[in-house]
């Protein structure tokens, strides 16, 4: 989406939850769109959350949030739904996308779609999920059943790593140079630019510093959360222990 039209669009989000004092959205947003919403200086001051159906989506509803409303689940924006199939049949990420698109439903409409053998789960926008649900009964050839919600654990798309690395302190340029396995002055350059986000929200000053269980994302590198940043050695270096996305 263009980076106007979005600013655009989530001002009159804000305006719209104002007059009606009920909760307005935007979305689904990719991940460099949530960053560069993040930045927006209309949102200082502003109650609003980003949401995708669960946990850790990657990609997110903007909602203006009314003062009344604090649990983001219960705006229903965001639904799941379930498609469950043989598991011999192999179906994709892509396989789910273009059925999708087939039945003209636009991309901005349709969050994370989480594949594993005879499970996939989709999440989508409230508007559609019942169209969504009443129509799809084949993807890629293949014979689906779709239901609407979905149960825990979902289909895991990434595997997490676990490292480790000894910091002289817990400034950003030197986490991310630790994360990356690069130089501080590189570090340096990738934060400045804009590249690194930390819990959702671009940061560009390598003097911040994350906490202890900060999830940090590189633009075009990888993701990764901090798992420990407590444990100092005896020459007064920080031990940090984190997880990365594989």
């Amino acid at each position: 989406m263009d980076t106007q039209l979005l600013s655009a669009r989530i001002c009159d989000a804000l305006r719209l939850r104002d007059t009606t004092d009920m909760f307005k959205s935007v979305g689904f947003l990719s991940e460099s769109e949530r960053d560069f919403v993040s930045l927006l200086g209309e949102l200082s001051g502003e109650k609003y959350a980003f949401w995708g159906g669960y946990e850790d989506a990657q990609r997110v509803f903007f909602i203006a949030l009314p003062n009344w409303c604090d649990d983001i689940a219960q705006t229903g924006i965001v639904q799941g739904i379930t498609f469950t199939y043989r598991e011999c049949d192999r179906l994709t990420h892509r396989d789910f996308l273009g059925t999708l698109m087939a039945l003209g439903i636009t991309r901005e409409c349709v969050g994370d779609i989480l594949c594993e053998e005879g499970r996939t789960v989709v999440f989508v926008a409230d508007s559609v999920a019942d169209y969504v649900i009443s129509q799809i009964d084949k993807v890629g050839g293949v014979g689906v059943c779709a239901q609407g919600g979905f149960s825990l654990p979902l289909p895991q798309t990434s595997v997490l790593k676990e490292g480790s690395a000894t910091i002289a302190s817990l400034r950003l340029d030197s986490v991310v140079a630790a994360l990356l396995c690069t130089s501080r002055e590189k570090a340096k350059e990738i934060i400045l630019d804009k590249r690194v986000s930390v819990n959702g929200a671009v940061i560009d000053k390598i003097t911040y510093e994350p906490n202890n269980t900060a999830k940090i994302s590189v633009r075009g590198v990888g993701r990764f959360i901090l798992s420990e940043t407590s444990t100092v050695t005896k020459k007064g270096r920080i031990i940090l222990k984190y997880l990365k996305y594989v």
